[in-house]
């Protein structure tokens, strides 16, 4: 069986995958935690260690982690839209726009269910109020255009949330240590020399970086 393939269709595949790292930055969870471990080692005062690139391979892999099942169901969507389009008209099966969109249901879902529905009603007024009000009446509260900022939106807020409650026990550290110099009257070393390490072997000892991936991952639905 011969396959037919879309020319529009192929050239939107071809053109998707030169945007696949914007689309995997603002479709999937990879944002979030990437913005979490940033904010945990600038808290922690280590601004170099561990080093960038370490910190979003764990970020990539905790992605993989959470979105290989939806990576799943958009494979198996994808042949499952072609071969019922196929036996629907006759033909042999097609690779078009419409199975592109069969196939990202399964991403559109995982973004619906981990979207806040106040960001998403926002940005649905945001876009009537921007568009033709012809083309505002037929907008749908779960379109993309709507769908993908407010999801980003979403991760973002969801992001600095986090980060501010894993900032501030570090901060108090920090407070304690000086304040303690300053009443040992030893005000010429850096509080840093002695937080630092403190804050290093507290942050082993209760397993952070574990403890950290773990309730990433298991926040998403």
């Amino acid at each position: 069986m011969t396959t037919e393939f879309d020319p529009i269709g192929l050239a939107l595949m071809l053109g998707a995958l030169s945007l696949l790292p914007a689309v995997l930055l603002s479709t999937t969870c990879f944002l979030k935690i990437s913005i979490v471990l940033v904010v945990v080692r600038n808290a922690i005062g280590v601004q170099q260690v561990p080093p960038s690139v370490a910190l979003y391979s764990v970020a990539l892999a905790a992605t993989l982690a959470v979105m290989a099942p939806t990576f799943l169901q958009m494979s198996e969507a994808w042949p499952a839209a072609s071969a019922a389009s196929a036996g629907a008209t006759g033909k042999p099966p097609k690779f078009g726009v419409p199975e592109a969109k069969a196939a990202f249901e399964p991403l559109r879902k995982f973004m619906e269910r981990n979207t806040s529905p106040d960001q998403r009603e926002r940005f649905v007024r945001l876009v009537k109020r921007q568009w033709p009000k012809d083309m505002a009446d037929k907008l749908e509260e779960h379109s993309w255009v709507a769908l993908v900022p407010a999801f980003i939106v979403s991760e973002l807020q969801v992001a600095f949330e986090i980060g501010f409650l894993l900032y501030v026990p570090f901060v108090v550290i920090d407070l304690l240590i000086s304040n303690l110099l300053l009443a040992l009257g030893m005000q010429m070393v850096s509080p840093m020399t002695i937080s630092l390490p403190l804050k290093l072997l507290l942050f082993v000892m209760l397993d952070g970086w574990g403890r950290l991936i773990e309730g990433l991952v298991q926040s998403y639905l």
